[in-house]
């Protein structure tokens, strides 16, 4: 069994301590193990925390509730991703209310260079189909992941048509990462899982719950580079999603259409707001976003056409055999013992040589 993650998944176990209170304690006490070590009275002093929540922390049932969680990931081969290790969706990073801990399956697309949340109605119309089942079929060439939320209606198209132009996509959840919900998505699921991603910051038999929704769609909002409501009423989960994604200052689009439509109450409401950006089509999304087309930037065959010299080598190497898509520049320090001054001049010759490319939260992705 790993410790290690037993206190990682244990910190979220317990009560009434949520990712900005748990970060808190961890910062104050060094580290998630020796939360688990600090008195209730030094728990207590920590700020935020107080008498009452110290009292939460010290339970003895909380390692126990997490030791049943570990045992039950470890059995289905389910992977965690803890907001201080590498493999932590850089994204998510620049929010502190993100997830402490996900759950994961899939494929590791999380970290991917573009991404793009759909959302819309569980009621979709046909021209709400048939206009996501477009956008996404024009997306296929500009390199993007498609995230979305595995509902009904414009969720579930969403990622079915990701599936069908072989576009990496990724499913976020509101329950336990071994629940399928609806149920009737479970072959989506699977399919989801074998191009892309499942993540779920809900412990393992957690029950989809309408409280649970709101906090999937803020994960929704904080991965996506930006984020697409193709239809939406004034009310409902998809302007909730939009009004977090403006919120974390990311780019959000809205599909028009006409006045007296119910599903289009919603999109024309952000467009009028300045909330949204007005689209009909990939082009509108991938202009403001700056997105070109993979056919416009070839990775390079740098073997053949780069001359690298020893220090950009151990660079280029050390992305290579990582199997993460990208590392941050604190852990190439830590691989080449290259001087972090001296790395950070490297890194971006790499990258006017078309070697590298930098990611958010000072990442660096080798192209291929």
């Amino acid at each position: 069994m790993d410790n290690n993650l037993l206190y990682k998944i244990g910190i979220t176990q317990i009560e009434r301590i949520g990712p900005i209170l748990a970060k808190n304690l961890i910062s104050y006490c060094g580290g998630v193990k020796e939360v688990f070590g600090k008195t209730k009275s030094e728990l207590a002093k920590i700020p935020g925390i107080g008498y009452n929540l110290a009292v939460e922390v010290i339970k003895k049932d909380v390692l126990k509730k997490a030791e049943v969680i570990l045992k039950d990931i470890e059995s289905k081969n389910i992977k965690t991703l803890f907001y201080l290790d590498d493999n932590y969706p850089t994204r998510l990073n620049h929010f502190n209310d993100s997830p402490i801990l996900l759950y994961s399956k899939g494929t590791k697309t999380y970290n991917n260079t573009r991404t793009l949340g759909i959302i819309g109605t569980r009621n979709a119309t046909i021209r709400g189909k048939k206009i996501t089942e477009n956008i996404i079929q024009d997306l296929k060439e500009y390199n993007v992941t498609i995230i979305s939320g595995l509902a009904f209606g414009i969720d579930a198209i969403a990622h079915r048509a990701s599936i069908k132009n072989n576009i990496q996509n990724i499913g976020i959840m509101g329950n336990g990462i071994n629940i399928t919900y609806p149920t009737q998505h479970s072959n989506l699921r699977k399919e989801i899982e074998a191009n892309g991603d499942i993540l779920s910051e809900f412990p393992m038999n957690t029950k989809p719950d309408k409280g649970h929704f709101p906090m999937r769609n803020r994960i929704i909002a904080a991965l996506s580079d930006a984020v697409l409501v193709v239809e939406s009423d004034l009310k409902g989960g998809s302007m909730i999603t939009a009004k977090m994604a403006f919120n974390y200052s990311k780019d959000v689009f809205a599909i028009p259409g006409r006045h007296d439509d119910k599903c289009s109450k919603g999109t024309n409401h952000l467009i009028k707001s300045n909330i949204a950006s007005l689209a009909v089509s990939a082009d509108d999304i991938c202009k403001l976003m700056d997105w070109s087309k993979n056919t416009d930037k070839k990775p390079k065959q740098l073997e053949l056409f780069v001359k690298l010299d020893e220090n950009e080598q151990k660079i280029v190497d050390a992305l290579k055999d990582t199997q993460l898509d990208s590392l941050s520049i604190d852990k190439l320090y830590h691989i080449t013992n290259i001087n972090i001054g001296q790395l950070s001049s490297i890194l971006l010759k790499l990258e006017f040589k078309g070697v590298v490319e930098n990611l958010p939260g000072a990442r660096y992705m080798l192209l291929r």
